[in-house]
């Protein structure tokens, strides 16, 4: 490397690889968009399925984020343990995305063509007619229990197989120096993945249904036949790229990969995340961020998708509609993250951290003002001043608030949350991500759906519930700039003196702040 001529100053910027990896850099590139092409394709097919279909609606999310999603999680942890211990490393890959091209497969061809005799619309109107309409979501998600395992599995995909699978490869088959180069591009990727998925899904709602084919029932079952195709080809091609790189680069048992496992390798389980975190207020706040991050966008996603399905009841113009917000979302995350770095150098750390949730509270603001008061003189002339109806510009304004609040979360809090990580020590740093990773997303996730449920079963619809879910969302943001702003002032006492923090083991050694023996000099 040290013999390399440095690049030019738009090459740098633009595409910073040298000729002899691009053997190996172009197929790790396509397996993170095709990876990134499926989380996105996933994310917008299960919500057109679970909420337009029969007897459900957006309450039926927060029950399956909990009841099914929750146990399905520490079942797939518990087969990719099992799994990783008595295959290879690269095996690991091919089976765990063999099950989900297996199931994607047995859904398209199997579950979903057979739907109205596999779901027991009998049973469950029968089990409603016990339970107060607030347990409808609940109800729903048994009466459509072959939807509810599609957005189970779909929902697993981003867990095991971007995350664990994709990045966890990349991780470990990748030096700390090309990371620097390489996975700014792997983004990229993903994120023109978003795009052309958003494309894929919005041009497939206006497909005609087609007698001559022998997929689907109508428009929309062929709808969904073809995305699940494009689905199935897209693992296959990752998974013909990652057995290239196995082949002609080494993978897993490249050099690189070796000298990453020299190092012990850092296992914890629930509680002991627990334990960690407890230990120190650094990440103790990192950990409400992500929580807070969390329950928030659980909290309006909901309520939103509710007013989506309002508009648009149709599946083929759900799914559709959606595909146009996710390709919005991604043009405007792919030009904001060309930006991100230097709009960070300039800001400081609790500047930058701040935009996310400043951007949730004030588009929430504008979102939940709407749904309260639109009934209103002043909104009503609003409306009919843009030829509109009231539940299409909530509609507006809760897509808005969705896409500035992903791209935030795509750009500035990814980046300001890995910055964080950066004062602490070797060990503190790979355990404290293993807590926050395992405890904060879930707990957060979990949390705002927890929140949806208990309002619906005491309010009975989601519309009900919309004063109550406001309320509760400025509250958990605040409580997230405060997070920022507490973090932000131990972040720059660190930088600024060039200390590491390091938390303790033992109970006896735990620290309240970073003026302690645990934070040490970096040298």
């Amino acid at each position: 490397m040290s013999s390399r001529k440095g690049f030019g100053k738009f090459r740098s910027f633009l595409w910073p690889i040298y000729r002899d990896e691009l053997c190996k850099f172009i197929p790790m590139l396509v397996i993170f968009f095709f990876v990134g092409l499926n989380y996105t394709l996933l994310r917008i097919t299960k919500d057109a399925l679970v909420v337009t279909a029969p007897e459900s609606g957006a309450e039926a999310l927060p029950f399956i984020k909990v009841w099914a999603i929750v146990p399905m999680a520490f079942l797939f942890t518990f087969i990719f343990t099992r799994v990783s211990n008595k295959v290879s490393r690269e095996k690991v890959f091919y089976w765990m995305m063999s099950i989900f091209l297996a199931f994607f497969a047995l859904f398209t061809f199997v579950l979903y063509p057979l739907q109205d005799v596999l779901h027991p619309h009998a049973l469950a109107d029968k089990i409603q007619s016990y339970l107060p309409i607030g347990c409808q979501g609940l109800v729903a998600m048994f009466r459509n229990w072959t939807f509810t395992a599609y957005y189970v599995m779909s929902e697993m995909w981003s867990t095991i197989i971007m995350t664990v699978l994709a990045w966890g490869f990349a991780n470990e088959v990748t030096s700390a120096n090309d990371a620097k180069r390489f996975y700014g591009l792997f983004g990229l990727a993903i994120n023109l993945s978003t795009i052309a998925a958003g494309i894929a899904a919005s041009s497939l709602g206006d497909h005609i249904y087609n007698p001559a084919l022998l997929l689907g029932s109508d428009a929309w079952g062929q709808s969904v036949s073809f995305l699940n195709c494009l689905i199935i080809v897209s693992g296959v091609v990752c998974m013909a790229c990652f057995r290239y790189i196995h082949k002609r680069q080494g993978g897993y048992n490249s050099e690189i990969y070796k000298a990453h496992h020299t190092e012990n390798e850092i296992k914890m389980g629930m509680r002991k995340n627990f334990a960690y975190l407890a230990k120190s207020k650094y990440l103790i706040c990192i950990a409400v961020i992500v929580v807070a991050y969390n329950i928030a966008s659980n909290l309006i996603e909901v309520v939103w998708k509710d007013q989506v399905n309002q508009l648009y009841p149709n599946p083929s113009e759900f799914n559709a509609y959606m595909g146009n917000v996710v390709t919005i979302i991604g043009i405007v995350a792919t030009v904001v993250s060309i930006f991100v770095g230097t709009v960070i150098r300039k800001l400081s750390w609790i500047k930058s951290a701040l935009i996310p949730p400043v951007i949730l509270i004030s588009t929430g603001l504008a979102f939940f003002s709407f749904l309260l008061f639109r009934e209103t003189h002043g909104l009503s002339y609003i409306t009919a001043l843009f030829g509109t109806t009231p539940l299409a510009l909530g509609v507006f304004f809760g897509s808005m608030q969705n896409c500035f609040a992903r791209v935030s979360k795509y750009t500035f809090f990814d980046a300001t949350k890995e910055l964080s990580f950066i004062p602490l020590s070797k060990e503190s740093k790979l355990k404290g991500k293993a807590a926050i990773d395992g405890v904060g997303s879930r707990l957060g996730k979990s949390g705002g759906s927890l929140i949806h449920q208990g309002l619906l079963i005491s309010f009975g619809t989601v519309a009900l519930s919309t004063p109550i879910v406001g309320g509760l969302l400025f509250a958990v943001i605040a409580a997230w700039i405060v997070a920022v702003k507490s973090l932000g002032k131990q972040f720059n006492l660190l930088t600024s003196q060039h200390q590491t923090l390091t938390v303790p083991e033992s109970s006896e050694e735990q620290t309240q702040g970073i003026h302690q023996p645990a934070v040490e000099t970096a040298t």
